[in-house]
């Protein structure tokens, strides 16, 4: 995500709870189309937690992988690279947070969903 939230834990938590939002709509999509095409329950866990991961936590996941390609011998390209992150000293804690939430978010969807199905169902 490339917002402006907040820096720190406060923002890390903005961009999981995103990013949760994020999987769980995933999931929605995801269970629509694993239905049509017969598809096992799981494949749609898989693919909307890796939507959400994907959508939720793209840019700073690129941001976290391109800074290992970065020359720390050149303070020049450092700070070029650092100044297009939003908050580069809590970057990892916002990758870590965007996993998270996309996963659960996917997670909870499909908990939801598996609790009504069972609620649907008829007695033994």
């Amino acid at each position: 995500m490339n917002l402006a939230l907040h820096s720190g834990w406060l923002g890390a938590l903005e961009a999981g709870a995103i990013a949760f939002a994020i999987g769980l709509l995933a999931y929605l999509l995801s269970h629509v189309i694993a239905r049509a095409l017969r598809w096992p329950e799981g494949h749609a866990i898989g693919w909307a937690a890796f939507a959400g991961v994907a959508i939720g936590g793209g840019i700073d996941l690129w941001h976290l992988f391109s800074l290992f390609f970065v020359n720390p011998g050149s303070p020049a390209r450092v700070q070029l690279a650092l100044a297009g992150i939003n908050d580069p000293g809590g970057l990892g804690m916002r990758v870590v947070m965007e996993i998270v939430g996309a996963c659960s978010g996917a997670l909870v969807g499909w908990m939801a969903f598996e609790s009504r199905r069972a609620d649907d169902a008829p007695p033994p």
